[in-house]
């Protein structure tokens, strides 16, 4: 993957180096996964089509573009799920100890929520864009921290979300498999991902909770077999996880990996659902086209790949807007990306 520095405008979660059908809402089943529509037209927007498959198609969503009348337009159009990009980071809504700031986050989810979308919760526990004063906190403060953040922002949208991304980017890139040397593992150890996803369990318990991580996609990485028996482990002692998310951020020199579909494959077989969380593509024409395709299709390929989120809508506001790796270019006009995800979608 690409590597960028944190700062980077509308930046994912991931250091990743990182419409919708009237009625859709009473498809929003507890199991997480919505029903097909039953119809044997092919859809015409990518949220349609997903839904007859029995899947999503979303975007990251930012609270700051809602009063763009294109932009709007296309979300609602298109996508049946919603991701707020940077409104649900600990940043955001925990600005200082014991303060939580919800407006930006709310006005998302009631956005989605109001035309019948699903929404994403993402994050709730990151390294990265968290408040200075969580880096300061000893042990027993950091834990007693953590667990509130989590009670305090899943518990305000219980409920109301589709997905949960617990903990986001726990483990170093490269050949080690390690855990990433955040304040989290520095200060309470290896224990703190298992406890992130037992106390979000109990602040909203239908919420289907994920792992989301980067450079995960090819399956014979150190990184994605140090996360696939972390997830083994949790599902063989009881730790409440319920899916993997696979940010999938890709380019000429990262390309979508051969084995992909059996990264997916692999996750699932332990009895997790698997998302497509942070979808973008660099590049341009049909060999963009192509490898959306082959993505599209891994997903379709793969009963428990639930859905695809890309991280967002037109090129230009893209966190790698120069490397235009989105599905609608500037002007809001279908890439041929675009085309070849619903061809996928509806094949």
């Amino acid at each position: 993957m690409i590597n960028v520095s944190s700062a980077v405008r509308g930046r994912p979660g991931s250091g990743a180096r990182k419409a919708v059908v009237l009625g859709l809402a009473g498809l929003l089943a507890a199991s997480g996964v919505l029903a097909t529509a039953g119809t044997a037209a092919a859809g015409t927007t990518l949220g349609q089509s997903a839904a007859e498959k029995g899947r999503y198609f979303g975007a990251a969503v930012a609270n700051h573009r809602l009063g763009e009348s294109n932009y709007v337009t296309t979300l609602n159009r298109e996508f049946n799920s919603v991701t707020a990009e940077n409104e649900m980071k600990w940043d955001a809504t925990e600005p200082s100890r014991g303060n939580f700031q919800f407006g930006n986050a709310d006005r998302i989810v009631n956005h989605a929520r109001g035309q019948g979308k699903m929404v994403r919760g993402h994050t709730l526990v990151w390294h990265s864009q968290l408040p200075g004063w969580v880096q300061g906190l000893d042990t027993n403060n950091l834990r007693s921290a953590m667990n509130n953040h989590i009670n305090q922002l899943a518990g305000r949208y219980r409920g109301q979300i589709h997905s949960w991304d617990v903990v986001n980017e726990a483990f170093e890139d490269g050949g080690s498999g390690a855990r990433r040397n955040s304040v989290f593992q520095q200060r309470l150890g290896n224990g703190w991902i298992e406890e992130a996803f037992r106390t979000a369990r109990q602040a909203d318990p239908n919420a289907k909770l994920c792992y989301n991580d980067y450079n995960t996609d090819d399956w014979s990485h150190a990184k994605t077999q140090a996360v696939y028996n972390m997830v083994r482990d949790f599902k063989n002692r009881g730790v409440p996880i319920d899916c993997v998310g696979l940010q999938s951020h890709f380019n000429n020199q990262s390309p979508v990996p051969g084995n992909y579909q059996t990264t997916l494959q692999s996750f699932a077989n332990l009895g997790v659902d698997v998302q497509i969380t942070e979808l973008d593509i660099a590049g341009s024409g049909q060999q963009q086209a192509e490898s959306y395709r082959t993505v599209t299709r891994a997903c379709l390929n793969v009963s428990r790949c639930t859905g695809i989120t890309v991280w967002g809508i037109p090129d230009h506001y893209s966190w790698r807007a120069d490397q235009t790796p989105l599905l609608f270019d500037r002007n809001y006009n279908k890439k041929p990306a675009y085309n070849a995800v619903l061809e996928e979608l509806n094949r």
